[in-house]
């Protein structure tokens, strides 16, 4: 069984930064896509920002230039450095991967953790 766990979630005034990580355990076999996603209240859930194996990035435009993602394939970890925080990144950030259980399964199935609440306010 599967899990991902986020972790760096807070209360931080405008301008501050936060660090968020997502550690994916179980019986994995490869971990191809790992991202963030966020939901604010009465809003959809959107894709912030996600990394692909080999290194590659897409960033939602609000967040370029702030928000930096990265992994550590090692640890099955991804992350999410937020600088200049501002009130509208209020949100509950979810981790996302697409995850291969199996050598033969040709398509990742998608996982998701469980919410880290950020709240940006002075």
């Amino acid at each position: 069984q599967v899990q991902l766990v986020e972790s760096g979630g807070g209360l931080v005034q405008p301008g501050g930064s936060l660090r968020l990580s997502c550690v994916a355990s179980g019986s994995i076999y490869m971990v191809n896509s790992m991202g963030w996603y966020r939901q604010a209240p009465g809003s959809q859930r959107e894709l912030v920002a996600v990394i692909f194996v080999g290194g590659n990035t897409n960033y939602l435009d609000p967040v370029k230039g702030r928000f930096t993602i990265s992994r550590d394939d090692a640890k099955n970890t991804v992350y999410l450095q937020m600088n200049n925080l501002k009130p509208e990144d209020t949100a509950v950030y979810y981790c996302n991967a697409q995850i291969r259980l199996r050598r033969n399964q040709v398509v990742p199935r998608d996982y998701w953790g469980q919410g880290t609440q950020v709240t940006v306010s002075s």
